[in-house]
């Protein structure tokens, strides 16, 4: 394989559809389903991943099981908090999560997001969709930085599975995926 496709796998491919309310993330690990599936639903994994490096995290309840809830907060440097929530609707084992997702700095901003889990033999293809109210509510979101939030995140996230990126031993101190 070229070190171009390669490299393309690892892009964080972010599709907002000018005439439908959805954004369309679509991300390669360089891991198996099984340990991806586990770092979107251990709150200690999901800890070390989520969102810009910036920032860190705080959960205070992360239930990643079919009617489950979750709500956690990011910290700027400077206190300031940016607190997110939502429900479990579905969880189904190393194959996919439905969602709800909300930000407290917008309470009335529900999406509905799903995230499927594709096994590539050793290798797991990630694509999120998630569908919002309306055009103007996703414009909104894209507009308060989710792509670089997003990107940073799955760069995170790759290190953490000792993806390409890491250069870390597999026995690093930190939890692995």
């Amino acid at each position: 394989m070229s070190t171009a496709n390669r490299s393309d796998r690892h892009e964080t491919r972010i599709v907002a559809d000018p005439a439908l309310p959805t954004i369309l993330i679509t991300r390669e690990f360089d891991a198996p389903a099984e340990r991806v599936f586990r770092a979107y639903t251990d709150p200690d994994l999901v800890v070390q991943w989520l969102g810009p490096r910036r920032l860190t995290m705080r959960i205070d309840v992360y239930e990643a099981r079919t009617g489950g809830s979750y709500r956690y907060a990011h910290r700027e440097a400077d206190g300031t908090e940016y607190g997110f929530r939502g429900v479990f609707h579905e969880v189904r084992r190393d194959e996919r999560i439905v969602q709800t997702f909300s930000y407290d700095g917008f309470p009335d901003g529900v999406s509905l997001e799903t995230t499927l889990f594709e096994d590539l033999g050793g290798r797991t293809r990630v694509t999120t969709t998630s569908l919002m109210a309306s055009v103007e509510a996703r414009d909104a979101m894209i507009r308060s930085g989710m792509r670089r939030g997003v990107r940073e995140g799955h760069e995170r996230l790759d290190e953490l599975l000792g993806g390409r990126r890491a250069g870390t031993p597999e026995e690093e101190p930190r939890r692995k995926a």
